[in-house]
């Protein structure tokens, strides 16, 4: 027999999911050349897909974004962008 617990499984707080987080790209040309993720410098060894995004443009922020999958240096393979609207880089896993 087992006994039911009602004990809290949490805190009961929403957590987003694959939530961006702000990082510092250095680019050439618009490409990323290196990023500084999870306080180190990486050198962008190779872009495997860029891509664009734009949708929502009816709302008061629109969504407009540049995205890239790179490979950093030490085999990481990472996907960034740029928000083109607040022209700040993030990372998105």
């Amino acid at each position: 027999m087992v006994t039911l617990s009602r004990a809290s499984l949490g805190t009961g707080r929403l957590q987003f999911l694959n939530e961006p987080n702000a990082i510092r790209v250095e680019h050439q040309d618009g490409a990323p050349i290196t990023v500084t993720w999870q306080r180190s410098k990486r050198r962008v060894v190779d872009v495997l897909e860029r891509w664009r995004i734009d949708d929502e443009w009816w709302r008061n922020r629109p969504v407009s974004r540049l995205y890239f999958g790179v490979l950093l240096e030490g085999g990481k393979r990472l996907e960034i962008y740029k928000d083109l609207v607040d022209g700040q880089w993030y990372a998105q896993r």
